[in-house]
């Protein structure tokens, strides 16, 4: 019986996936849990800015430091694009509008006109090229048993685990300032903030833009150590970021990343043991099923932590924005 899954399950603490995650996660923290803007569009800003990444890093030639900030520049146009007519929504007309734009995003790539930049549903390969280039690491393997890295690997890990605390380090001493203050008494009471004399409007214009510039950050660690595919960013990559924000706490800063180590152990774990299951017919269910059930197990453990522990393993009942 193979137990090698549970070893390849912990990597995940240390993945370019957990880590793109988290700061995307980061990113819906400070629009959601710190502003209160009910950002369904999450995985559009993760898609802008990986295409941002991707089409002038692979189609145009441009340098690293160009390509990043072509994904950064996009990520901040889109918060103004879609903020412009969507801020002044209540929250349940706000969710809808920008899932709705998150999914204009991914469709719009995948339109036959737009292939030959955007690849269509194909997406794009070879956007870690100029990143690579760069890479100090002497060529080799890195690691212990199933846990085995090469040079590239190890150090998208290590530029993406530094930018995840970089960027946390920046949003705590940002949630310290007065800024964070006001955005904070704008979740809690949007009119007394308005009352005060504060542009409540271009306050949450700049949580949005703030939001969705970790969300690009995110997708370029992403797709660094595989591909730029639009299926990644529909509307379950959105409802995961919730889960691992909810999980971690939505009112922390250190919430976003424990919850995402934890969602992908835990989502590893039981895609290892349902497979024994299968194998062994320990269950009556078939392999068909058994991805589903991976996210029926994701979906159950939302409502458990909504129902009981609305705070997060880190965050205080007191600012639960769920408590209420």
């Amino acid at each position: 019986m193979d137990f090698s899954f549970i070893w390849l399950a912990f990597g995940q603490i240390i993945s370019p996936q957990t880590i793109a995650y988290a700061l995307a996660a980061l990113g819906l923290t400070v629009c959601f849990g710190f502003t209160g803007l009910v950002n369904f569009g999450q995985a559009g800003f993760m898609a802008v800015g990986g295409y941002g990444f991707a089409i002038t890093t692979v189609k145009f030639g441009w340098p690293l430091w160009a390509s990043v900030l072509a994904a950064i520049v996009g990520a901040i146009i889109f918060a103004f694009i879609l903020g412009i007519p969507t801020l002044r929504l209540r929250a349940d007309y706000l969710s809808i509008v920008t899932i709705a734009a998150a999914e204009i995003v991914r469709y719009t790539v995948k339109t036959p006109q737009f292939v030959p930049v955007t690849g269509g549903t194909d997406g794009i390969n070879g956007s870690s090229s100029t990143f690579d280039a760069i890479n100090p690491i002497p060529v080799g393997h890195y690691g212990v048993g199933v846990l085995m890295y090469n040079q590239d690997d190890l150090w998208i890990i290590i530029v993406g685990w530094v930018l995840t605390l970089l960027c946390a380090l920046l949003v705590s001493r940002l949630m310290r300032s007065p800024w964070g203050r006001i955005v904070k008494g704008i979740r809690e009471d949007e009119d007394a903030v308005r009352a005060l004399g504060k542009n409540v409007y271009w306050y949450k214009m700049q949580a949005l833009m703030i939001g969705g510039t970790l969300a690009a950050i995110a997708a370029i660690i992403n797709i660094i150590p595989t591909s730029l595919q639009p299926d990644n960013y529909g509307t379950q990559t959105t409802f995961f970021l919730f889960t691992i924000m909810l999980l971690g706490g939505a009112t922390t800063i250190m919430g976003p990343i424990v919850g995402s180590i934890i969602f992908w152990i835990v989502l590893s774990l039981s895609d290892g043991l349902l497979s024994l299951a299968v194998t062994y017919h320990w269950l009556p269910i078939t392999s068909v099923q058994q991805g589903p059930i991976r996210f029926v197990i994701v979906g159950v453990a939302l409502i458990l932590i909504v129902v009981f522990r609305p705070q997060g393993i880190l965050g205080k009942k007191s600012e639960a924005y769920f408590s209420a």
